[in-house]
């Protein structure tokens, strides 16, 4: 066999023999410090190049001189790649540590700060994907109270608007009962109209629960919005009638969109009943309808007197039945997030702003395909 074939066979052997024990370490240490396999990986290359040549020179390929003088440049080598070796390890894990201490405020509920100084890219990428979860985090916190916030409010309106009428039934039963009542059909009819005002917040309370839950199902069709706003209007009319408001619908065009048809009759229906109660008599409530980049809008303008500015990005939340200059009417304050809940459910948005002497609500939808 050829001379340089040999000496390849035998440093092979020497320097697999060495790889072999360098892989049985890394193997015991794999749950140590990084340091360590770092070490053992500097230790196995220079053991690797040592029992090559150690195989080479036993095989008698090398004179005692040769061999010296590569056993002491293997050496020397070895220092320095040892060395070498810590100091990086050493480096390595600082930066793994600073990363693993600015992780902990994740379990304390605070925010992530990436720890100064360099790293390696890897190191770099897990610290901004760390501050990208972190603000994610943040984001799903805060969401997290202001529900809270909305869900403890609304039950605290809701146990109170549910007390007032059961007070007022048990009261004008108890009478009818006794047969103290001086007008037992008007005690009737007002029986009879707080059962509809609490079946329909009961309505209210399961539709908002569904949107809440993602069980909201839709059954989309080509609908005209002419149609859909003049169904609404002549529903809305006797309440209108007898809050002494004018209702106005002739800047409404015949354009189509793709919707549920039932579950948007609700949001006009919630709308139309919002801008009525707010509005005095004698006040006009307008709806519109424009075709806009994004697909189509409805607006339904009141004159409520405005909202205040502070009081705007929450006229959606669950609850919210305003405060300051809008007096609060009947109701649980669902009618607006009900709104949201559906329009957005349909890839739409809604949006209140104020104008002069009222405010307007608009719902964008997409349009429907010609």
């Amino acid at each position: 066999m050829d001379d340089t074939l040999l000496i390849a066979l035998f440093a092979f052997l020497g320097a697999g023999a060495a790889g072999l024990l360098g892989a049985g370490a890394l193997w015991l240490l794999r749950r140590r410090s990084l340091t360590a396999s770092l070490t053992v990986v500097a230790a196995v290359a220079v053991t690797a190049m040592l029992a090559g040549t150690l195989a080479v020179a036993w095989a008698m390929f090398l004179s005692a001189h040769d061999l010296t003088v590569v056993t002491t440049v293997v050496a020397v080598a070895s220092v320095v790649s040892l060395a070498t070796a810590l100091l990086l390890g050493r480096w390595v894990v600082a930066r793994s540590r600073d990363l693993q201490l600015a992780a902990r405020s994740f379990g304390d509920g605070g925010d992530f700060a990436a720890p100064t100084g360099p790293a390696t890219a890897e190191l770099a990428a897990l610290s901004d994907e760390l501050a990208n979860t972190s603000a994610k985090l943040t984001e799903s916190r805060d969401r997290e109270r202001a529900l809270e916030t909305s869900r403890r409010e609304l039950v605290a309106w809701i146990s109170h608007d549910l007390r007032t009428p059961l007070a007022g039934l048990r009261a004008m039963t108890e009478a009818l009962e006794d047969k103290v009542a001086a007008d037992p059909d008007r005690y009737l009819r007002q029986i009879r109209a707080e059962v509809e005002r609490l079946n329909e917040m009961v309505s209210d309370l399961f539709e908002l629960s569904r949107i809440h839950a993602g069980a909201l199902t839709l059954s989309l069709s080509p609908v005209s919005l002419y149609d859909l706003v003049g169904d609404a209007l002549a529903e809305a009319d006797p309440l209108a009638r007898a809050h002494g408001v004018k209702l106005v619908g002739d800047r409404v065009e015949p354009v189509p969109v793709e919707v549920d048809g039932k579950e948007m009759s609700r949001v006009l229906g919630n709308l139309l009943l919002n801008a009525i109660r707010r509005t005095p008599a004698d006040g006009t409530v307008a709806v519109a309808t424009e075709r806009c980049p994004d697909g189509v809008t409805l607006s339904v303008t009141d004159g409520c007197g405005g909202i205040p500015e502070e009081d705007l990005p929450r006229v959606f939340d669950t609850g919210w039945r305003g405060t300051h200059a809008r007096t609060p009417p009947a109701g649980a304050g669902l009618g607006l997030a009900i709104v949201r809940g559906i329009v957005e459910a349909h890839r739409g948005r809604a949006a209140v702003s104020n104008i002069s002497g009222g405010c307007r609500f608009e719902v964008t939808l997409p349009a429907a395909d010609s």
